[in-house]
């Protein structure tokens, strides 16, 4: 790792900037003086689009890449959208990944998503177990997409000396998160339940499976902050998993979701929808070891969520 900083005047390009992920990146490099940040919305440079993103970057020419864009959703979308999934996700990493390199691109960050470890990988999950074992079967194209978007840095680096880093989140929540009940994960989805449920003077709301699985939540400003960290530092070693370190089976996000809303029936399991992975819980002691740490506890992020969904609803923008 060469320790860099960036000139606050670098062109810096952030993919999916209107997204939770992207906007919090955004707002990271805001608060921390830069004043250069590319941006290109949807209806502008549709990533799907190979010639469109080449013909961008090379016009462009960014100094450092953000990819926060992606398809993503919960299980059910995981689950139904496979093809999408697996395809959409493909051609934005490889389209924005090869457009750096013709563009002369030489620093890049892949965010991709801590589905790409095995479903029964030993626990805390570490970088290493990547392709040791069997996918969750719910989420496999996303997963299988994700890694590919590893393989493809690492092998930009290798062919032609890039700094292309991938950097594995764990649950993200936070502001700009997608409420939609159809495709949303699991905490979102919790916060709009529980809402709707004291709105209309329910006695109980339903949780999907059993309750038990254990997930671990970071807030999506933290990993903004990791983010800007690790391109600052000039790390420029394998894959880095940014977390917090410490997990919550979904009974307990569930009643910390039903305090923070106030919300006060019961929680209903049905046991007939999928737990998906029984735990995922990710080593952070490579991104503890560079100097960083989470700092947002999980009670205090979710009342932040929560004043972001009301917010929306107040906006006319519910998910």
């Amino acid at each position: 790792m060469s320790s860099s900083s960036i000139d606050r005047h670098a062109r810096i390009f952030v993919t999916g900037h209107r997204g939770m992920v992207g906007s919090a990146i955004r707002r990271r490099l805001e608060r921390g003086g830069y004043t250069n940040i590319v941006t290109a919305p949807r209806a502008e440079l549709d990533l799907l689009d190979q010639r469109a993103v080449h013909a961008f970057l090379a016009e462009c020419r960014p100094d450092y890449i953000f990819i926060g864009a992606a398809k993503v959703g919960g299980i059910q979308a995981n689950n139904t959208y496979r093809a999408d999934f697996l395809y959409q996700n493909l051609m934005i990493e490889a389209n924005l990944i090869q457009g750096a390199h013709l563009a002369g691109v030489q620093r890049l960050m892949f965010l991709g998503s801590s589905c790409i470890y095995p479903k029964l990988a030993p626990q805390p999950l570490t970088e290493d177990s990547l392709l040791t074992g069997p996918l969750e079967p719910t989420n496999e194209p996303y997963a299988i997409a994700k890694i590919a978007g590893i393989k493809l840095c690492e092998a930009y680096n290798a062919q032609f000396k890039r700094q292309y880093v991938s950097a594995m989140p764990t649950n993200l929540y936070g502001p700009n998160d997608n409420y939609d009940l159809a495709s949303s994960h699991v905490l979102p989805a919790l916060i709009r339940k529980a809402h709707e449920a004291k709105l209309r003077g329910d006695s109980e709301y339903v949780v999907w499976g059993s309750g038990t699985p254990q997930r671990e939540f970071l807030y999506v400003d933290d990993l903004a902050d990791a983010c800007v960290f690790l391109m600052e530092q000039g790390y420029d070693g394998p894959l880095v998993n940014i977390g917090c370190g410490t997990d919550v089976t979904i009974r307990e996000l569930a009643e910390t979701v039903m305090k923070v809303v106030g919300f006060e029936g019961r929680i209903v399991f049905d046991a007939s929808k999928p737990d998906g992975t029984p735990r995922k819980l990710m080593s952070v002691e490579r991104l503890a070891g560079l100097g960083w740490r989470a700092t947002m506890p999980l009670e205090a992020g979710i009342a932040l969520a929560y004043r972001d969904f009301l917010d929306r609803q107040a906006a006319g923008r519910p998910s």
